[in-house]
């Protein structure tokens, strides 16, 4: 699946994915290849990006917004860094 990660000011990661792990406002959840489409509100925390089985990427945010359309992962967030 294709995930890009977007704060204002520019853009964290754009790629092919295995899935990526979210602080969502109720619970963190994992969002997998041909996933539902949902939107959801993020709470300060991490994004792990699982760029495969192997190996992750982390991200620190504040706060943020997913949407999942179509095995399309955008992440909108505040005050994102790679960690």
């Amino acid at each position: 699946m294709n995930l890009e990660i977007l704060t204002p000011e520019r853009k964290l990661f754009s790629d092919e994915v295995y899935g990526v792990q979210l602080p969502g406002v109720s619970g963190s959840f994992e969002v997998l290849d041909k996933h539902a489409a949902m939107i959801s509100a993020l709470k300060s925390g991490r994004i792990k990006v699982l760029n495969d089985k192997n190996h992750s990427t982390l991200f620190e945010i504040r706060s943020g917004f997913v949407e999942v359309i179509a095995n399309r992962v955008t992440v909108l967030v505040e005050g994102g860094k790679a960690i």
